[in-house]
């Protein structure tokens, strides 16, 4: 018996000292933190800006202001807007002129927002204006 416990003294007295976590050199304990600080970094960083290149490029068109801003409600009619290829639904709305839509378009009109929820210059919403009526009619 006095063998066994003798036995399990060394294993303990050899394994002890290579599984404590606590043991630090003075030397480790200096630079201890800064690897912490190192371990706990974020994998990745990001920054949410104002995409400005948009407005650099200068004015689009109207086909592409259709497609990229009006056709999601336009070409679906979605919240009651007239489809692009209901000539009857757009009828009355061109009955009114080009100047009454582009104000509809400018200051919303049920539940389309102004400007249809995008910075559009008063060049661009005319220009759109002027693609929808072109296809409408």
């Amino acid at each position: 018996m006095w063998t066994i416990i003798g036995i399990a003294v060394v294993l303990i007295a050899i394994i002890f000292p290579l599984t404590n976590k606590s043991f630090n050199t003075p030397a480790d304990s200096g630079k201890g933190n800064d690897e912490a600080e190192l371990r706990i970094q974020p994998v990745a960083r990001f920054e949410l800006a104002k995409a400005e290149a948009a407005a650099a490029s200068g004015p689009k068109d109207g086909p592409t202001i259709y497609n990229s801003v009006c056709g999601a409600c336009h070409n679906t009619g979605a919240a009651n807007a007239p489809k692009i290829d209901d000539k009857a639904a757009w009828a009355p709305r061109l009955a009114t002129g080009k100047d009454a839509l582009i104000k509809s378009v400018t200051n919303g009109k049920g539940a389309m927002p102004p400007k249809g929820g995008a910075t559009l210059s008063d060049e661009e919403i005319a220009g759109v204006v002027a693609y929808i009526m072109g296809k409408v009619k």
